[in-house]
């Protein structure tokens, strides 16, 4: 019997070079993967995209942050990052108008605006023209709209009973929890006027600190006695929810399941602005009882990370180093995108829409960006729907002509990018600090105070505004004239708005004086070309900052220049933000840069800044300039509680004849807000103090998905050409193989089957 009669093959040993064609062997294979993958890689679509495959052609408006949100707790959040998230979730009574121009507020979940009613000291009830300083108390009574309902959460998830399900969790109940959505059961229930007074209750909790408690306390006395029997009671339990059902508060009652009543002290009229923000939005007991549970806290369970509402959206994902994500909130009320708006509106297309529900868009994705340049080049391949313009890319996204107008480049337009433009409701000022006995003078005597005023005319002068904004805003600012920006009752424009200690107006526009009125200025106070007229010492200028960047070196070098024209010397000292503030709160800083966010369009919340009872060093307000002027403060106080009109507009003017005679800053701009968007975005206006913006924003996803799919098309033929290569190697390897295994194969080894 042989070997090939058994049916077992013969056991060859094979030599060892035969290991060499083996390997090549496998190679070959491996490289035929490759160039496999590589062709798939070339006929794919957007290899680059940064957002998950599975999102593709959605109804996703996607956008980016730079700054983590730090607090999206609604009694505690009041920044300009946060209001983002913030204000698409949370709904106070009343919203602002999205397209109306001045600012109009108009009802959100308020079923009308609100009714209020004045009252003399004595109990009666005063006409609402009645002289405001005979008001004594203001009541508001505000009616919620029926049928408004939370966006699902656990809180409201009841079992069998009618009782909530998640009230008594342990750690085992929260082991694989991560956010409120991880609960399996939801619930919801309508919203009732008793949520709006818990949450002003809450600002009085003394572990929240809350930013605006000591100016409501101001107009509701109650709050600060609420806020002292919360910390007693607090102290005496540590460890033990403080239910604010429990503790009434003086001023605030609820009528009914869809009205409240707040009694305000005095005449407030900004406090209708307060209600548009979510300071006073709703929040139900239950919800603040769910998330104060142990263990909740140690996972990040908190209203600031998961902040609830009935808004058009509700928070899905909250990972502030990577993503953000909203959706959309199944329970919103009936809404409408407005059929009204400013002129130009109906042109620009922002009513197409009118009488349309909102919102739009179904999900909301912000993706953290830490550089501004990959957040830009995302914009420009269509991962963004919309961006802002920074400096870098300033030139590459806008014309500027010879008259300042501006366009988009011709790179814009030819991708259907559209520009916005609006100028913000912010002030940026260099503040004097009037404690100071140089450029302030303090309680100095009379003849000290005016040199230092002539001084900081001098200074007002000589720097060039207008220079600032061109080299270092590309023309993104308008100088200031006074602290009210344009667009705010009490602001003029043209001739009338000029400050005549700066400009004077020639052929239809403001001209800045010459830099020899400015030495004229600082001469006549007591510094000719800079130099003390009795000793002869140099004048030196303290300039404090945090300024320490490269940008901000620019900034400080053209500071210094302008200094050094007038005949000054000019000190930087450079502190970091902590150190900066603190210097600023002790008065101990000499000249300073800040800048004021208008919270709501009034004249109030930008005057206030330079009313004396608010100066920082003594109130511990935002006066950080610590100016004061006894008229200045008088007329305010009337200012304040003044409706809109002739009578109010003629004390703002003397209010701000006053400023600029006093020079307690240099009026340094109001910036312009630039805003780029892609065609397929729609409905998107510009303007700040607007902060609800996203749910009547609407997207085209199909025109999206075919611009990324032109703008990103991959560049074939590398791939090309390496997978032309690779079959150039692939096949000698293989006639290789093949040849050496023709020449040691034995004649019966072919049979085998």
């Amino acid at each position: 019997m042989t070997d090939h009669d058994s049916g077992q093959k013969p056991a060859r040993i094979a030599p060892v070079p035969i290991d060499r064609p083996i390997r090549c062997f496998f190679a070959t294979r491996a490289l035929a993967r490759a160039g496999i993958v590589l062709a798939l890689a070339a006929c794919g679509p957007l290899p680059n995209d940064p957002h998950p495959i599975g999102e593709r052609g959605q109804n996703i408006l996607y956008s980016a942050f730079m700054e983590r949100p730090r607090h999206l707790d609604p009694v505690q959040s009041f920044v300009e990052d946060e209001a983002t998230f913030l204000y698409q979730i949370v709904e106070p009574p009343l919203q602002y108008h999205y397209l109306k121009r001045p600012y109009a507020l108009e009802p959100a979940v308020a079923a009308r605006m609100p009714q209020v009613r004045y009252f003399a000291a004595d109990g009666r009830e005063l006409p609402d023209a009645a002289d405001p300083s005979l008001v004594a108390r203001s009541v508001i009574d505000i009616r919620i709209r029926p049928g408004v309902r939370y966006a699902p959460h656990p809180a409201f998830a009841l079992d069998a009973h009618g009782k909530p399900r998640y009230a008594a969790l342990t750690e085992a109940d929260l082991a694989d929890i991560r956010r409120p959505a991880d609960f399996p059961e939801q619930g919801s229930r309508e919203l009732l006027a008793r949520d709006f007074v818990y949450q002003i209750k809450r600002l009085a909790h003394p572990r929240l600190h809350s930013p605006i408690l000591e100016l409501m306390s101001e107009y509701l006395p109650g709050l600060k006695n609420l806020h002292g029997a919360l910390s007693a009671h607090i102290a005496a339990h540590p460890d033990e929810w403080p239910d604010l059902d429990a503790f009434p508060l003086d001023g605030v009652e609820v009528l009914d399941d869809y009205t409240y009543r707040i009694t305000l002290k005095g005449l407030y009229p900004q406090f209708l602005y307060w209600l548009s923000m979510p300071f006073f939005g709703p929040i139900p007991r239950e919800v603040d009882r769910f998330f104060s549970q142990p263990g909740m806290v140690s996972r990040n369970l908190t209203l600031d990370a998961w902040p609830m509402g009935t808004g058009p959206y509700m928070l899905v994902e909250n990972n502030p180093n990577a993503r953000m994500t909203m959706a959309r909130n199944p329970h919103y009320r009936h809404d409408t995108y407005p059929c009204e708006g400013a002129p130009g509106d109906a042109e620009a297309g922002l009513l197409e829409d009118c009488g349309k529900a909102l919102p739009f868009i179904d999900k909301i994705v912000f993706s953290r960006e830490r550089e501004a340049i990959p957040y830009w080049n995302k914009f420009l391949q269509g991962y963004y729907d919309a961006a802002g313009i920074s400096s870098d890319n300033f030139d590459q996204a806008v014309n500027l002509g010879s008259q300042g107008e501006v366009t988009l480049s011709d790179d814009m337009s030819a991708r259907g990018i559209r520009l916005a433009t609006s100028i913000s409701p912010s002030i940026f000022y260099l503040g004097f600090n009037m404690r100071d006995p140089l450029v302030g003078a303090g309680n100095a005597d009379a003849a000290t105070r005016e040199h230092a005023r002539l001084l900081r005319q001098a200074i007002s002068v000589a720097l060039d505004v207008e220079e600032y904004i061109s080299i270092f805003l590309n023309g993104r600012g308008i100088p200031a004239m006074q602290p009210i920006p344009p667009g705010i009752f009490g602001a003029h424009e043209g001739e009338a708005g000029i400050n005549p200690v700066i400009y004077t107006w020639q052929d239809g526009k403001p001209r800045r004086r010459g830099l020899d009125d400015a030495k004229r200025l600082l001469a006549a106070a007591g510094w000719p070309d800079g130099r003390n007229a009795r000793t002869g010492e140099p004048l030196l200028i303290n300039f404090d900052t945090t300024a320490t960047g490269m940008g901000d070196k620019a900034v400080v070098d053209w500071l210094a220049k302008q200094f050094r024209a007038l005949g000054v010397q000019f000190n930087v000292r450079t502190t970091d933000w902590n150190r900066f503030q603190e210097k600023i709160l002790q008065g101990n800083a000499q000249i300073f840069f800040m800048g004021w966010n208008a919270d709501y369009p009034d004249p109030e919340n930008l005057l206030f800044l330079l009313h004396g009872p608010q100066g920082k060093a003594d109130g511990q307000g935002n006066n950080a300039a610590n100016y004061r002027n006894a008229e200045y403060d008088r007329l305010f106080e009337r200012m304040k509680i003044l409706p809109d009109g002739p009578e109010r507009q003629t004390v703002i003017d003397r209010m701000t004849d006053i400023l600029r005679h006093d020079a307690p800053w240099v009026f340094w701009h109001h910036p312009k807000a630039y805003s780029l968007q892609h065609g397929w975005l729609y409905n998107r206006k510009p303007g700040n103090i607007v902060r609800n913006t996203l749910k009547y924003q609407r997207l085209d996803p199909a025109a999206r998905e075919a611009a990324r799919l032109q703008w990103n098309r991959p560049t074939r033929w590398p791939l090309a050409a390496t997978a032309a290569l690779l079959l150039l190697f692939i096949f000698p390897a293989l006639r290789f193989w093949r040849r050496h295994e023709r020449a040691t194969a034995t004649p019966d080894s072919k049979e085998t089957p």
